[in-house]
């Protein structure tokens, strides 16, 4: 049997609610996100694995995670 398929995930912030807090990045498992200037951006979005992690902890609402 074949290896299954890696789900995809999209990523989405919004830099007007991002006030650059990092806080979605030091709950991400994967290293995914990085502060670029004053919002966060995505780093690799190939090691995201869809906890949502930072989309739940984000106080600012500026994070949404969806399945590609």
């Amino acid at each position: 049997m074949g290896e299954a398929a890696k789900k995809q995930w999209r990523i989405e912030i919004d830099a007007r609610r991002c006030k650059g807090c990092n806080i979605c990045a030091s709950f991400c498992p994967t290293d995914t996100l990085e502060l670029k200037g004053i919002t966060m951006d995505v780093k690799d979005i190939d090691s995201c694995i869809g906890c949502q992690l930072c989309d739940i902890r984000c106080p600012d609402f500026a994070i949404q995670v969806f399945p590609l």
